[in-house]
């Protein structure tokens, strides 16, 4: 045992600095607001880089009562700003709406956004 010690602190160092210093998952959770989000049937969820680059891409469906209160994506960001692009199918709508979002990222690990759609499809 006592020649395996160091080896095994070794890996217990090498595991902890591999934690510290990677990219942390962050939990966005977004709290759709307003009635129109009843009509919501899916919604294709994407984080964006300054370049364009789609860093999280995820697909949600809902059924005849529109979106949940709550929606909880998991993405590995690191700090800095990106661009929070959501397309929204409405029923009766050919075309997915699309809502674009601002989204900063600091030390927090959640990021909680209030989003309503916008008034043009009221």
């Amino acid at each position: 045992m006592a020649k395996r010690l160091p080896l095994l602190l070794l890996v217990a160092v090498g595991l902890w600095l591999w934690q510290i210093t990677g990219i942390p998952e962050r939990e966005l959770v977004i709290h759709p607001t307003g009635m129109e989000w009843t009509q919501a049937r899916a919604l294709d969820f994407q984080v964006l880089d300054s370049d364009g680059t789609v860093l999280k891409r995820e697909e949600r469906f809902f059924g005849d009562t529109g979106a949940p209160p709550e929606l909880t994506f998991k993405a590995d960001l690191p700090e800095g700003t990106f661009r929070a692009v959501l397309f929204v199918k409405l029923v009766g709508q050919q075309e997915r709406l699309r809502v674009e979002e601002p989204l900063t990222v600091g030390e927090d690990r959640y990021i909680v956004r209030q989003l309503e759609l916008p008034a043009a499809t009221r």
